[in-house]
């Protein structure tokens, strides 16, 4: 967790101790100051977590992928959390299961999501964010190299086949694909265009959006079955989470559909690796697979110098984030034997850098030499392996 103290944080904290903490209405206000800072400073997440066997609540916010502290509140404020409960529509009196809910807030362009769950010291609870301006990008405005912009481009116009977007959590996959949804639905002539979600996080004219329910036997895979008799061409599946939802998708990519995805693996090579493991025919893979785009988000240097002052970067050297990815095309025979054999990441990795893949690796010391972001932020996401030099 960052301990610096930006100044955004320095004047949420400045509002809070003003506010009367034994006035009954403080549960209230409170929530509402806090999701109002919170999507002031452009924070993707939002962490109320009980400490001290239940005698404080620590609440913390992300921001540019980082964890801040912004305040501890003392004993018997608990209801914070209960408020929170109630404005997603929960069940204040469920402490002992996890609950999810949607918050509305009234604000233009934001969608928040609320997550509690039981700890030993009480129930902790995070607030998601969906800025609407952050899954409103075009391909155009992702940020991508135009090699591999032209790439993704190309291969978007297929009729078949399965577009991986792979990363992490908090990679900006989700952004990705509404991108590239979005390109589409842009095109001509029109394609009949349909998406599976969990949550609908924008709302893109021209597409069939649905939001699965695991609760009600709603699954990727169960939704995924019945979709296809609604004869899309292009189909976008939020996440392969399971064998079942991965077999769907490469079934419906062989039957003649465009299919965009997301897949958590922490390369290329890796993703195939993986999907192998999960029961995927080579074969399969090999005939299915269009293209695999690898992503990660740097946090990018601000023009300040890292000035105490600064209002867009808060202080913390750092302002906004860039995008750097791999583009991985399972074509030529070394690669695709490769991918036959089942032979390991390394093998594979190196068979796609010889196709002709530039790694995140040589992206993300493409992107310090050219001064726009640090090798400490390289570390940070890539790991100390991936360790360069200004």
């Amino acid at each position: 967790m960052d301990t610096s103290s930006p100044p955004a944080l320095a004047a949420y904290r400045d509002r809070l101790s003003r506010q009367n903490l034994a006035s009954e209405g403080f549960a209230v206000e409170f929530v509402d100051s806090l999701l109002a800072a919170a999507r002031e400073a452009g924070a993707s997440d939002l962490h109320l977590q009980p400490l001290d066997s239940g005698d404080s609540i620590s609440v913390a916010w992300r921001l540019n992928g980082v964890l801040h502290p912004v305040a501890t509140l003392p004993k018997g404020k608990q209801n914070v959390i209960a408020r929170l409960k109630v404005v997603a529509g929960l069940l204040t009196y469920q402490t002992e299961k996890p609950q999810e809910g949607r918050i509305r807030t009234g604000a233009d362009g934001v969608e928040m999501r609320l997550s509690t769950f039981p700890t030993i010291h009480g129930e902790k609870g995070v607030v998601r964010l969906f800025i609407a301006d952050q899954t409103h990008h075009t391909l155009d405005q992702l940020g991508l190299t135009p090699d591999a912009l032209a790439a993704l481009k190309e291969q978007l116009s297929a009729t078949s086949g399965v577009v991986l977007i792979a990363g992490p959590a908090g990679s900006g996959k989700t952004t990705t694909l509404y991108a590239c949804l979005r390109h589409l639905a842009g095109g001509k002539p029109r394609r009949g265009m349909s998406s599976l979600e969990d949550p609908v996080e924008a709302v893109i004219p021209g597409v069939a959006q649905s939001q699965v329910k695991a609760s009600s036997g709603f699954t990727y895979a169960n939704a995924l079955k019945s979709l296809l008799r609604q004869d899309p061409e292009v189909i976008m599946v939020g996440e392969i989470r399971d064998r079942e939802t991965a077999d769907m998708v490469f079934q419906a990519s062989l039957s003649g559909h465009l299919v965009l995805t997301s897949f958590h693996a922490g390369s290329s090579a890796e993703a195939v690796s993986r999907l192998a493991d999960m029961g995927i025919e080579p074969f399969v893979l090999r005939s299915g697979l269009r293209a695999i785009v690898t992503q990660r988000l740097l946090r990018k240097r601000c023009d300040c110098g890292a000035r105490p002052d600064c209002d867009r970067c808060l202080g913390t050297e750092y302002s906004g984030r860039m995008v750097i990815a791999e583009l991985a095309r399972p074509d030529g025979p070394e690669l695709r034997r490769a991918i036959l054999d089942r032979n390991e990441s390394r093998e594979i990795e190196a068979a796609f850098v010889a196709a002709g893949m530039v790694p995140l690796r040589r992206r993300a010391e493409e992107a310090v030499k050219a001064g726009l972001t640090t090798p400490e932020e390289v570390v940070r996401v890539l790991g100390a392996t991936s360790s360069v030099s200004a």
